[in-house]
């Protein structure tokens, strides 16, 4: 390994005398993971020669840890990537083994799709797209640094473990959990970004000597257990629901595809005590790791330590794809050693001859403060570097697959000379995750929530591609045949409101004469547009009225139906979205000094510093920031007074 100090020593001197090097690439982006995948698919689509870097072409699109993609606001990211013309939606499409809309019992705002995945087809499909791809290839190697303009502006490519000098026009950083990772499994750990996988070694640390903000995280999974050692009389059983597409390239369901189970069991009071007896050999709370683990996503330690009354915690067991024994043990990641992990696990109900074929471990990484990016997720001290995923603080697949795409498409708007691409929090859950993480930062793992998005009703998973479609196709990443099926589909809503709008209920004796069900009767004479807010009246009454509604996909209509019953609450949000659109059309120089303007709190100054947002509403989602400090910022905005 090169000492990374001479390291940076040489590619700054390097960068003062051959600043005029040629491209070799118009991108590179560094990480083969959900991000990465995003990112370089969206800046090849759109016509620029692209190198994906990854230490393992064999593990592009590795599904880490859970096998599983969408669930509650995840499934809202992932119908959002597709409508932009991302992959992730295809990829589980064609790989999904299980699918369920979770939390069917509430309201619509809060429902989302979730499929279990083959997680092995997952990744060849994966690395299938990107290997077809005209203007993308992917090259095996380490990125230990970057190299920069002369001014230190600028970058301008990356050097690699085997000493290769890659330039480009922009950079896409997507390093996951591989930047410095180390793993812990009780007493043992080792420089791993994954359990087996080696750690991406020299770039964390020349990011700081380059003065990036850099941090450490922490993060888990639990073991892997051989599915034929389990008792499945012991555990309940959780079956799917017909298979529904997460792309709105296909507009049938599944009706065909096979359908594994899922399992839930529990912990004990015996599970906790092994757990609460061998806690001082936890790496979490023997002070090895110092990185900061997800607050929504504990490990078992965790649990039984912060919830000692509780006597048992749900484990969901979920197949990890069709042609494997191993069964994910969702609910019980973990850092103890090996033989407690054994032990604990033998204490659960249906798992007492379990076979551990992987141990849970934690994985501490790298990561770069979001504070430091603008909201198109440039870096605000380099220009032309972009950063998505994890490497931003993020946890997830769908997190850091959404974060990818748009620096993806940012960075081509950036070559094209072109105003970049920012989704607002009323437009897309995406929106609301760059904005968090680029506004609030983060100190630990962020994960999107439904309780996230102030604007949720107008963000169902099922309007993504109403909202997004036309701002992908203006960018150019939807196709000539996706436009029109998406025009075709908006024409058939239209049609779809109007029948219901224009027919009516038949009539008392009419209703009667063909046998209709009671609860229709109250609703004789009214549209049905009137009758269908009745969550008693269903689209299927609807459909035995008016017959030609069969011609339509279910989830159209059921779009449809729910537009009709929540319009009242989606009208109010819409009209709160046009308030703070106002705010946010109102744009600040990025370049201000905050400093100089002393009307402002010393809290705002140091805060919109660190910020320095784009906009007026931008400024006043900032902590810190009072009502007295934003009407400044408006007077001279308003002004032109070097806002």
């Amino acid at each position: 390994m090169v000492c990374s100090l001479s390291i940076a020593i040489v590619i700054d001197e390097y960068c003062k005398n051959m600043h005029n090097y040629g491209v070799d690439y118009d991108c590179v982006v560094v990480g083969g993971g959900h991000a990465g995948i995003e990112a370089s698919l969206a800046v090849a689509r759109l016509g620029f020669n692209t190198l994906l870097i990854t230490q393992n072409p064999d593990r592009i699109g590795a599904l880490s840890c859970n096998p599983a993609i969408g669930g509650l606001s995840k499934g809202n990211l992932v119908r959002e990537l597709d409508a932009l013309g991302g992959e992730m939606g295809k990829l589980i499409d064609k790989t999904m083994i299980q699918y369920r809309v979770l939390n069917r019992s509430r309201g619509p705002a809060v429902q989302a799709p979730r499929a279990q995945a083959d997680k092995w087809r997952y990744q060849a499909e994966a690395r299938l797209a990107l290997e077809q791809e005209a203007r993308l290839v992917i090259f095996m190697d380490t990125v230990i640094d970057l190299l920069v303009s002369a001014d230190k502006r600028r970058v301008e490519g990356v050097i690699t473990e085997r000493g290769h000098w890659i330039s480009a026009k922009v950079v896409v950083l997507n390093t996951g959990t591989f930047m410095e990772g180390r793993i812990f499994i009780g007493e043992y750990d080792a420089l791993q970004g994954r359990l087996g996988e080696v750690a991406a070694m020299g770039l964390g640390q020349n990011l700081r000597q380059r003065g990036f903000p850099v941090g450490r995280l922490k993060t888990g999974t639990p073991a892997r257990i051989a599915g034929n050692s389990i008792d499945y009389t012991a555990l309940e059983r959780q079956d799917g629901e017909l298979m529904r597409p997460f792309s709105f390239d296909v507009e049938q369901a599944f009706s065909e595809r096979p359908s594994s189970p899922c399992w839930i069991t529990h912990t004990t009071p015996k599970t906790h005590e092994i757990i609460r007896a061998n806690i001082h050999r936890s790496p979490l709370y023997s002070g090895k790791i110092i990185g900061v683990g997800p607050r929504y996503c504990p490990s078992i330690e965790d649990k039984v330590v912060r919830f000692p009354e509780r006597l048992e915690h749900h484990l969901f067991i979920e197949p990890e794809g069709l042609f494997t024994n191993e069964m994910y043990l969702n609910g019980a990641s973990s850092s103890l050693p090996e033989d407690v992990q054994r032990d604990f696990i033998h204490s659960i109900p249906g798992l007492e001859s379990a076979h551990i074929t992987r141990p849970a471990y934690a994985v501490e990484y790298d990561f770069l403060d979001p504070l430091d990016l603008y909201p198109t997720l440039e870096s605000k001290r380099l220009a032309g570097l972009f950063v998505a995923g994890q490497t931003n603080g993020s946890s997830g697949y769908e997190e850091a697959a959404a974060q990818g795409i748009m620096a993806g498409i940012n960075a081509v708007l950036k070559l094209r000379g072109e105003p970049p691409l920012v989704l607002g929090r009323a437009e897309a859950y995406i929106g609301v995750l760059i904005d968090d993480l680029t506004t609030l930062g983060t100190k630990e793992p962020y994960r999107m929530f439904t309780s996230r998005a102030e604007h949720r009703l107008v963000l169902r998973h099922d309007t993504a591609d109403a909202r997004l479609s036309p701002k992908a196709r203006a960018i150019g990443l939807i196709s000539e045949q996706r436009w029109e099926r998406f025009v075709r589909k908006t024409e058939g809503l239209d049609t779809i409101r109007e029948l219901l709008r224009s027919r009516k209920m038949p009539g008392l004796n009419e209703q009667e004469a063909r046998g209709f069900a009671p609860h229709l009767r109250s609703h004789a004479g009214d549209t049905l547009e009137r009758a269908l807010t009745d969550a008693g009246v269903s689209i299927i009454d609807s459909v035995t009225i008016v017959p030609e509604l069969k011609t339509f996909p279910a989830e159209w209509l059921e779009r449809v139906v729910l537009d009709i019953r929540y319009a009242g609450y989606i009208d109010k949000e819409k009209r709160a979205i046009v308030r703070a659109a106002k705010m946010d059309a109102i744009k600040l120089d990025a370049g201000m000094d905050y400093h100089a303007l002393t009307g402002l709190s010393s809290e705002a100054r140091e805060k919109l510093a660190q910020v320095r947002p784009l906009s007026l509403g931008q400024a006043a989602r900032v902590p810190g920031v009072r009502q007295g400090d934003i009407a400044l910022l408006m007077v001279l905005a308003k002004k032109g007074g070097g806002v």
